[in-house]
């Protein structure tokens, strides 16, 4: 047997000799240096360099994948799958479908291939559409959000609402409501006019003796207070509450909200009564010479200046639908009237006596007209036509539709307000206040259960529950407003402006698109007329150039004027026949009336 080296070196093969082991160097994973540099004797370890394990990350259901078998146990899985609950209203909350038919605009298009082809069209129209859908699904879950309802006085049995008083109702609502309903005693300068901003913030007052005051009524602060030294016959707040209106004796004059005047517009003379079209920016005026103007009061600019042809124009309102001018007449008619147009577009005969008031509700809808006879008649703007008729007991000289459609009526110190007067007819008032003087002046304060009344001695502000719309839109109108939201509002408006020539009877006439054909055309005017449209002169081709666009228009132009020639020539032809007989006729009586007779006469049948 072959001996190793150590053995034959050392001559013992019963003990093994140990050569010396290498000193190897050390890295940085190796934790243990110091007991590896220590223990020589020890058995050399074979050191394998190992990774790190890598556990897998924890996926979860929020990151888009599924939890894998190997993440969870078992049993935590069925606990967690114990504890699941089935949702009982699985999806978004139905919506009536009568909410979601309040805000769409009209039925759906089927554009097909023939109506619509091309592609790209059709799928903007489609997507369109599809977001028209969403925003009218979206405003009716919005009136969820709606805090406020409105609500009218109920009485109970054997009591009508009419003989609860204001006294009642302070005593009833809370502290906040209960402020709203005040008096101002101003015996001095009366009587007065009225008028609040589209907000209900601020009110205005105009006594006939050159008083003008504007204040905010619901904080009760004063803005300014001033005495013109001028009769004072109308007072109209503007765009905002920075800017008001004064119809004076002699011209018209603009204040700002400290009473400092800006403008003396003597183009306007003689106002008796104004009206302010907000989203025009155009304040229209009624002078004592029945002249209708105009002005544009973002630029200063007369718009137009009309003369009715009326007489005295003292009766005035607006239409908020399609601002429309409604004039009142002595004659018992009340005409609509357009800035574009110099007649009135509608002339109506409504009372056979002197209208003393006219008003027309928010919505546009109804106009209720009040005359000296004592006749108050309800009339549809749609077909122009009377609804209801009603005789009150005093001649309504002043007349104010509330936003939720109750009618304020001023009948000499006494005020009626009827609820639902244009729907059905009404025997009995909604509510009734008798004050000290006469009325001169009613309105209702726009998002607000108030009514405001003007007389001789001084305002009344009136609890009407029910009257005011309970929600208001912020960006429509913001009673809550700061001075920045102001200043934005301002600058929205005037780039939002519409301008004159878009009002007209229907406003949507002018988004209209008339889909007859040619063909359609022709056969409505044949029908009408009896008249058929002339073939249409299609030159044949030529050759070498002859055909070109330039060169069939030309020839389509000299058939044009062939044909006019032709029909002058026809026409002079029938007129000389015509001259031709009526010359023989004339000669013909002249022969009779000078009894002259030839001999040829005998053989003359």
């Amino acid at each position: 047997m072959a001996t190793s080296m150590e053995e034959r070196v050392s001559g013992d093969s019963s003990k093994k000799r140990k050569m010396p082991k290498k000193k190897m160097p050390t890295r940085y994973f190796d934790t243990n240096t110091e007991e590896n540099a220590t223990t020589e004797s020890s058995e050399p370890v074979q050191q394998e360099r190992t990774q790190p394990k890598k556990f897998p990350k924890k996926r979860t259901k929020s990151k888009g994948y599924e939890l894998e078998d190997e993440e969870e146990p078992q049993w935590k899985k069925d606990f967690l799958n114990s504890r699941k609950k089935v949702d009982p209203f699985d999806g978004p909350a139905p919506i009536p479908e009568k909410r979601i038919q309040k805000y769409k605009r009209g039925k759906k298009s089927k554009p097909t291939g023939t109506t619509m082809p091309d592609t790209r069209v059709r799928k903007n129209m489609k997507r369109y559409e599809e977001r028209q859908e969403q925003a009218a699904k979206q405003a009716a879950r919005t009136e969820l959000l709606l805090p406020e309802e409105s609500g009218f006085l109920e009485a109970e049995k054997g009591e009508e609402t009419f003989h609860i008083t204001q006294q009642d109702i302070s005593e009833a609502v809370d502290i906040a409501s209960a402020t709203k309903s005040f008096d101002l005693k101003l015996e001095q300068f009366g009587p007065y006019r009225l008028n609040y901003t589209r907000n209900g913030r601020h009110l205005l007052l105009g006594g006939r003796l050159g008083h003008l005051a504007a204040m905010n009524w619901v904080s009760k602060k004063l803005m300014f207070e001033i005495n013109v030294m001028e009769s004072i016959r109308d007072v109209r707040w503007l765009h905002l509450e920075t800017m008001l209106a004064v119809a004076q004796k002699k011209w018209l004059y603009m204040y700002d909200n400290k009473g400092v005047e800006i403008h003396c517009i003597k183009n306007l003379h003689d106002v008796l009564k104004m009206e302010f079209l907000p989203h025009h920016f155009l304040l229209a005026t009624a002078n004592a010479a029945g002249y209708l103007q105009y002005l544009d009061t973002s630029v200063g600019k007369m718009v137009c200046n009309i003369n009715t042809r009326c007489g005295r124009l003292d009766v005035m309102t607006y239409n908020p639908y399609n601002a429309i001018v409604h004039l009142g007449h002595s004659n018992g008619t009340v005409t609509f009237w357009s800035p574009n147009v110099k007649e009135p577009v509608v002339k109506m005969l409504c009372n056979k006596s002197a209208i003393r008031a006219v008003a027309i509700d928010s919505k546009g809808l109804y106009m209720a007209t009040a005359s000296t006879d004592r006749q108050l008649k309800i009339f549809d703007v749609r077909t122009f036509k009377p609804l209801q008729v009603y005789r009150v007991s005093h001649g309504a000289g002043e007349l104010s539709f509330s936003q939720r459609g109750l009618l304020a009526a001023g009948l000499g110190n006494v005020v009626e307000v009827y609820k639902d007067c244009c729907v059905k007819t009404q025997n009995k008032p909604y509510m009734r206040h008798t004050l000290g003087s006469q009325v001169s002046g009613l309105s209702f304060c726009p998002y607000e259960d108030v009514l405001g009344v003007t007389h001789s001695k001084g305002y009344s502000s009136l609890l009407i529950p029910g009257a005011g719309e309970p929600n208001f839109d912020a960006l429509e109108a913001n009673p809550y407003q700061s001075k920045t939201q102001r200043r934005e509002a301002e600058v929205k408006s005037l780039l939002e402006k519409i301008q004159p020539e878009m009002i007209t009877l229907d406003p949507f006439a002018i988004g209209y698109v008339d889909k007859a054909t040619m063909a359609q055309r022709d056969k409505d005017r044949q029908e009408l007329f009896g008249l058929k449209s002339p073939p249409k002169f299609e030159p044949r081709f030529k050759k070498k150039g002859r055909s070109s666009a330039s060169k069939k228009e030309q020839r389509r132009q000299g058939h044009k004027e062939e044909e006019k020639r032709e029909t002058l020539r026809e026409e002079s032809y029938k007129k000389q026949d015509a001259t031709k007989k009526k010359k023989a006729v004339e000669d013909k009586q002249e022969e009779e009336s000078l009894g002259y007779r030839s001999a040829l006469d005998r053989f003359k049948k």
